[in-house]
């Protein structure tokens, strides 16, 4: 089943998307809102706006990550001495592993027991995460270990 999600050399067939559910170790699903990737708690009616996460791996580890489709994709963005997650309009197929322009995109996964962490490529040391309280922006932190931020995520094939 693995080979079926790496991705072919250029030239061949595009590589494969796949979406998952992904939700933070409390709990918190993620929803747009204002173009933004929000991590909450949906309940009722509110669960159709959960956003399924959908993913190319590029080669073992390496992945890019997107929501809507795919047409719109999760990038870490370097402005001065800030460093941000940004949701761009970009097609996630169109997106290659050995573009240096794609590199923004790219995101190592990585497994531990359970739980699956993404760490920026483009901006190494720098983790998805959401924020302890609900309703707060989806981001990147580089203190993986502090208390105020969650950068563990159940990760499960969208069924």
């Amino acid at each position: 089943m693995a080979s079926e999600a790496t991705c072919r050399p250029p030239g061949r067939r595009p590589c494969k998307m796949q979406a998952f559910r992904i939700w933070d170790i409390n709990q918190k699903t993620f929803y747009l809102r204002n173009n933004q990737l929000i991590a909450g708690y949906l309940q009722g009616s509110n669960t159709k706006l959960e956003e399924k996460i959908d993913m190319v791996t590029t080669d073992l580890h390496n992945v890019f990550l997107g929501i809507h489709g795919g047409k719109l994709c999760l990038s870490c963005v370097k402005s001065g001495d800030n460093i941000k997650l940004q949701l761009e309009e970009i097609n996630i197929t169109d997106l290659s592993k050995n573009k240096e322009q794609d590199k923004r995109f790219t995101f190592i996964r990585s497994e531990e027991g359970p739980t699956t962490s993404f760490e920026s490529a483009a901006c190494p040391g720098w983790f998805l995460c959401t924020a302890l309280e609900a309703d707060r922006p989806v981001s990147l932190t580089n203190k993986p270990e502090e208390s105020l931020t969650v950068t563990k995520f159940y990760f499960q094939e969208d069924q």
